[in-house]
């Protein structure tokens, strides 16, 4: 599953729920590829899923696994930045492990996801 494939099946879906569900699934599946595929995966831009917290998340991820890769990150990531952060948490123990633990790419884009969350995918 390329991000492309993965914005339109979040645009599809408006339940939170299924939306982190589908980008665990595409962590996963990220996972499994070859290292020598797995940046691209992440190359061309996703349209938008109409909500720019999670367009900010797609970019926050790509910036991520490319940064995992020694890689800059696509140039279509710079412009998806949220100008208020995203705690995706509901828990205020996670939020402040979320602020602790978020990797940079997340952090610059405004979502604060912790790493925990991210590996336990």
């Amino acid at each position: 599953m390329t991000l492309v494939d993965l914005a339109a099946r979040l645009a599809a879906n408006t339940d939170d729920k299924i939306r982190w569900k589908l980008v665990w699934e595409f962590l996963e599946e990220y996972r499994w590829e070859a290292p020598g595929l797995q940046p691209s995966l992440l190359q061309s831009e996703p349209e938008s899923v109409d909500d720019e917290r999670w367009d900010a998340l797609l970019a926050a991820l790509a910036e991520h696994l490319t940064a995992k890769h020694d890689l800059a990150p696509p140039s279509w990531t710079a412009l998806r930045v949220l100008r208020r952060p995203w705690f995706p948490a509901e828990l205020a123990s996670q939020r402040a492990d979320a602020l602790v633990w978020a990797p940079a790419a997340f952090r610059k884009h405004g979502v604060y996801l912790s790493s925990k969350d991210l590996e336990a995918a």
